[in-house]
């Protein structure tokens, strides 16, 4: 069965740290210690996995991010994406026809990914029953270290 892992992108990016970097492949955009988490878990248990970003949506990791933003879901920003644009580019991208989706992400994203998702698809939440991003990164860095997925 194909599988797609859904990660969070973050607030820390390359340009915050290199200004003049210039356009960006997501894979290396995000530099927070909680989506280099879910990018190393995502590695180690999927085949296929994508950033979802309130700006550019469904990010594969060599899709090319232009240049440094601050957008977050959930803050009613002028940028985010909206539903619509989402399940477009979802469709687009052929997320819909994977059965299994998997997001590692908190309680701000059931509401984005329940607009998008289809009936027929199966998504899991491997992260909901930790509270707090500590415990999160926590059973993440223990999951790949013992090849054991959540």
């Amino acid at each position: 069965m194909k599988r797609l892992c859904i990660i969070p992108c973050g607030k820390k990016k390359i340009w915050d740290i290199h200004p003049d970097k210039g356009p960006a492949r997501a894979e290396d955009a995000y530099l927070s210690p909680f989506h280099q988490a879910c990018e190393r878990y995502a590695k180690a248990f999927f085949d296929e996995w994508v950033i979802l970003s309130a700006k550019h949506g469904f990010l594969r990791p060599d899709d090319i991010i232009p240049e440094n933003y601050d957008v977050t879901f959930g803050t009613g920003h002028p940028e985010i994406m909206t539903a619509e644009e989402l399940r477009r580019q979802f469709h687009e991208k052929g997320f819909y026809d994977i059965e299994e989706l998997v997001m590692l992400g908190g309680k701000k994203y059931r509401k984005v990914l329940n607009t998008v998702v289809g009936d027929h698809q199966h998504i899991s939440w491997p992260l909901a029953p930790y509270k707090g991003i500590g415990y999160m990164l926590q059973a993440l860095n223990r999951a790949v270290e013992e090849k054991k997925e959540l």
